[in-house]
């Protein structure tokens, strides 16, 4: 999926892995390790991981399963010095749009408790609480919120969706 024409959406490759780990080492305080992706990429069916490029550079990366009808986002993260710009906002699009075309009715995903940022995002979508995950991140033990989409079919949703990404459309025009 092309956003502009120095902006780019694409699956990402086993060749992307060494760019996705420095992003994911500048961005969480226990990164996911290598061969967490090899495998991710190789073996898991049920994945779908993308890389967000400006020009040639990987930027950010996002991370979801689709189980039956159920997506659950894995990652999101930017690059820290391409944060604000939207690329989180648009990685996140590009899942939703992916969930929707692998037959999911709905998105479920943790959030840090302390990520305000993220969950203001994640609002804007639609995403709802649904529950706490105590003590859910092993480096500092922080809680998670778990957050819902409800179906994402339903016509509040849909309206909600058009309006978000038309929007995020004109900003990349």
């Amino acid at each position: 999926m092309v956003i502009t024409s120095q902006f780019t959406i694409k699956p990402m490759r086993v060749e992307d892995i060494g760019s996705v780990l420095e992003i994911e080492q500048m961005s969480f305080p226990t990164p996911w390790p290598r061969d967490a992706y090899y495998h991710e990429l190789r073996e898991n069916r049920l994945a779908c991981y993308l890389v967000a490029r400006e020009f040639h550079r990987i930027v950010g990366y996002a991370g979801m399963w689709v189980i039956l009808d159920e997506a659950h986002v894995t990652t999101i993260a930017v690059d820290p010095l391409h944060r604000r710009r939207r690329f989180g906002e648009r990685l996140l699009v590009a899942l939703i749009d992916e969930a929707m075309k692998r037959g999911a009715r709905w998105v479920t995903l943790e959030v840090r408790k302390s990520n305000l940022g993220a969950q203001t995002l994640y609002r804007k979508y639609g995403f709802k609480d649904i529950g706490i995950r105590k003590a859910y991140y092993s480096d500092n033990r922080e809680d998670a919120i778990v957050m819902w989409t409800g179906n994402l079919w339903e016509d509040a949703f849909q309206e909600r969706y058009r309006k978000n990404r038309e929007a995020l459309d004109q900003l990349s025009a």
